[in-house]
């Protein structure tokens, strides 16, 4: 047989087990160059080349022969057995020299080498052979053979040299771990990241490799990946090593689990690369983007609404603790006035005042500044002064107790605020519209970065949008003020007991902060105990509304003094609203309601159906005629006229009542109407109630409402004659002004209303068709009336001293408190009014 080359080599890498195998893939968990050349072995994908055994005796004979043995001759055991391997195994030329070296092996020599052996059908396979000289049960030698394919002990070198040289020369960090996580391999270029040599790596665990990095998260997650079998790809590790202890680093890692061909789990094996300048870019990015997320979020949420407070609130809501973990918003005092703060002199003082105080934890820094309220002043040479004064942020890196007590306002502070921890500093003036209105304070205590030039700049937007926001909060007040000031001076400032009418009203403002309405009601009283109604809505909002609102009012309450019916009042409105200027409109109703005959007289200008509630719980909408808005112009306008009966009720009120997202407007009056049908309120509950049913959620338009009772009127009240067309009527009259003053007590008028009363009479029989009724009233005056079928009305005239007559209405003139006349339906009444004295009435 003849003698291959040695190898001694790959003797010493193989391993031997009882399967018959020669693993390439097992390896001991122990630090050396066996270990290394197992774990790369391993790398080479798990190849397993089968080992051949066979036990020969010294006479040549085989006593023992493998599965592994049958494989690779194809020579099954029981033909093997007993047959001389040189006979079975090599032609017949070749096993002389087979012989020789068989008895030299059986003296005891061993012997490694490569031959060619004949399989069973005749195919040549060369066979690696190892033999060693045995001692049998009895003492006899035995020679104990192995042998395997040297064409897959080929392969397996060939992948065990690409691998190591793989594992040597790349670039990539490679490193084997056993199931304790210690260093089995690494390679050079991972010695290099790490800056220690390999040995200072094997047998040890990263932990105690590598402290300066989050080693205990890395070896968390090869325990994970030895658990569960599944790769983790990039999992991020940062720190410091000692190749380069002065620089925080990032490298990224893949790991996967290592197994042999049984499934037995080997340890973990990872690859590492320098991520550093992406990790530090994405670091930046990252910031960035936090950066461009805050502000957007802030700018989202700042400046919602129009209330200064409420705007510095959300500022500060908006900021911690991503950005800071307190901050405060101060504000001079003549910005919370509504007032234009005057610049900083150099010279002088500043007082500011806390609107919006938050922190993150709790710390103790709120217990420590100013609370929402709260007023602190600075001297001029402050440093928070000398801040809002230059208009520049102010920014302290890094706090001391040195630093901060230049900061606070009082010495007592520093202590608190070292306790909780204050570390870093900023100061932005709120500024808008080149004024300072206030500063924005912003303080780190448990957030471990110090403020940067980058995080000023954030700030100074979001102080700057904040400071707008305000400053336009800030105008809209003095803005609002002025027009609900103007408002509140056109409404009525107080309304008049009337006989007859129990009156109650409501007005409610925009519960949105920004509008002010148009919105208006009076009660107009008139004579002859009469009063007059009106309700009206200016379209549109601000203070050319409210402004438009107090001329339509006043224009209103003047010609309804003047006696004219409600259709030429809104006629006339109709006119005024038309010359105020283009795009003013208004919806008006007008009521005049007579306390006598319990009627009512009521027109309406596009306005919204009134409603009436009889004392029997009957509710109906009052149908009026249409009529345009007061400002189209050219429309025509038309009363009608009811009785109400003792006990009822009718209210009048604004579209802001009834009106509402999502709800239909008839819908709205209907809900009024079943409200106000509800028994046993008394008339102030009734609008309390119909302002809970239909105002839930606030208003977006103001809300204007009278409603008005009927109540009987007293018999000492009134008192009315018939004046037939026949008999001494001036004479009749007078007698009986007398009889009722007396029995009102108020005989000290008698003589003044005799003659007034005379005076009308007479007038009525001379320029009218004649008197038909006198009546005499008594409510905040006294008034007499006299009633005639006559159209034209009365006027003073001049008259020469010769003429006999005319001088009659001069005469009521002077005597009256004041006179005049108004039309009805079957002719006209002509009234005078004379003051009671003090007590009466």
């Amino acid at each position: 047989m003849q003698s291959g080359g040695s190898r001694n080599d790959r003797q010493n890498r193989g391993r031997y087990r009882a399967g018959g195998q020669l693993s390439t893939h097992g390896f001991e968990q122990k630090p050396g160059r066996d270990a290394a050349g197992a774990a790369s072995a391993r790398l080479a994908g798990h190849r397993l080349v089968p080992l051949a055994t066979a036990l020969v005796q010294g006479d040549g004979r085989i006593l023992h022969w493998s599965q592994e043995a049958e494989a690779l001759t194809g020579w099954p055991a029981d033909e093997a057995i007993g047959a001389h391997p040189v006979r079975l195994l090599l032609p017949e030329q070749e096993r002389a020299a087979a012989e020789r070296l068989f008895e030299r092996l059986v003296a005891g020599r061993g012997w490694s080498g490569t031959h060619p052996v004949r399989r069973r059908d005749g195919s040549t396979v060369e066979l690696e052979f190892h033999t060693y000289p045995v001692a049998g049960p009895d003492g006899s030698t035995l020679l104990l053979a192995t042998a395997s394919d040297t064409h897959a002990l080929h392969e397996v070198e060939s992948d065990l040299a690409i691998l190591d040289g793989f594992f040597d020369q790349s670039p990539i960090g490679l490193a084997v771990y056993d199931t304790d996580l210690r260093f089995v391999r690494l390679n050079a270029a991972l010695a290099r990241i790490n800056g220690l040599s390999a040995e200072q790596h094997l047998g040890r665990r990263l932990s105690a490799v590598l402290p300066g990095i989050n080693a205990a998260e890395i070896e968390n997650v090869m325990r994970q990946v030895i658990t569960t079998g599944k790769p983790v790809v990039d999992a991020r590790s940062y720190g410091r090593v000692p190749g380069d202890p002065r620089r925080d680093r990032a490298w990224s890692a893949s790991y996967f689990r290592l197994e042999d061909s049984t499934g037995k789990v080997l340890g973990v094996s990872s690859s590492i690369i320098d991520v550093t300048e992406r990790f530090q870019a994405e670091a930046r990015a990252s910031r960035a983007q936090e950066r461009l997320t805050l502000l957007a979020s802030a700018g989202a949420r700042i400046g919602t609404t129009l209330d200064l407070k409420r705007t510095a609130e959300e500022m500060v809501e908006a900021i911690i603790p991503k950005f800071a973990d307190f901050a405060t918003v101060d504000l001079l005092e003549p910005v919370l006035r509504g007032e234009e703060p005057a610049p900083i002199q150099p010279e002088r003082a500043i007082q500011v005042r806390a609107v919006a105080v938050g922190e993150a934890y709790g710390s103790g820094l709120t217990g420590a500044a100013d609370t929402v309220g709260g007023t602190t002043e600075y001297g001029p040479n402050r440093v928070y002064t000398q801040c809002l004064r230059s208009g520049r942020p102010l920014l302290k890196p890094h706090v001391d107790e040195e630093v901060l007590r230049g900061l606070v306002p009082d010495p007592e502070r520093v202590a608190p605020g070292i306790a909780a921890g204050i570390h870093s500093y900023l100061l932005v003036p709120l500024i808008a519209r080149g004024m300072v209105l206030g500063g924005a304070e912003f303080v780190r205590t448990r957030n471990p970065e110090p403020f940067g030039a980058a995080d000023v700049s954030l700030a100074e937007e979001l102080v700057a949008r904040t400071a707008l926001a305000i400053d336009n909060a800030r105008l809209y007040r003095r803005e609002r003020e002025t027009a609900l000031t103007l408002q509140r001076s056109l409404l009525p400032q107080e309304i008049h007991r009337t006989l007859g009418l129990e009156i109650a009203h409501r007005y409610l403002p925009s519960s949105v902060v920004s509008e002010v309405g148009g919105d208006w009601f009076d009660v107009v009283p008139l004579s002859c105990g009469r009063v007059a109604l009106v309700v009206g809505d200016v379209m549109g909002h601000g203070i050319r509304a409210a402004a438009t609102m107090g001329q339509l009012r006043t224009v209103a309450r003047t010609l309804a003094t003047l006696d004219l019916p409600p259709e030429q009042v809104l006629g006339r409105l109709d006119e005024t609203a038309s010359a105020i200027g283009e795009g003013q409109f208004a919806t008006c109703v007008c009521a005049v309601y007579d306390p006598v005959d319990r009627t009512v007289v009521i027109c309406s200008a596009g306005h919204l159906p009134p409603v009436r509630v009889d004392p029997d719980g009957t509710v109906q909408v009052i149908d009026l005629p249409p009529g345009v808005p007061l400002g189209v112009g050219g429309g025509a306008f038309e009363s009608i006229e009811f009785t109400l009966p003792p006990g009822a009720t009718f209210a009048l009120y604004t579209d802001g009542l009834v009106e509402r997202r999502g709800r239909d407007l008839d819908e709205g009056i209907d809900l009024l109407a079943r409200t106000l049908a509800a028994p046993g309120r008394t008339l102030e509950e009734s609008c309390d109630a119909a302002l809970s049913a239909l105002v839930t959620d606030g208003t977006e338009d103001d809300i204007a409402m009278i409603m008005a009772r009927v109540l009987p009127v007293p018999a000492d009240r009134i008192a009315t004659l018939l004046l037939p067309s026949e008999g001494p009527l001036p004479a009749r009259a007078r007698r009986f002004t007398r009889a009722t003053l007396d029995a009102w007590g108020l005989s000290g008028l008698t003589d003044y209303a005799e003659l007034v009363v005379s005076e009308l009479v007479t007038n009525a029989l001379l320029h009218a068709d004649a008197p038909r009724r006198l009546r005499i009233f008594r409510d905040r005056t006294l008034t007499l009336e006299v009633s005639d079928a006559g159209g034209q009305p009365p006027r003073l005239r001049t008259s020469a001293e010769e003429d006999e007559g005319g001088r009659g209405i001069h005469l009521v003139s002077e005597l009256a408190h004041r006179w005049g006349s108004r039309p009805t339906r079957h002719g006209k009444v002509v009234w005078a009014e004379i003051e009671l004295p003090y007590r009466a009435g």
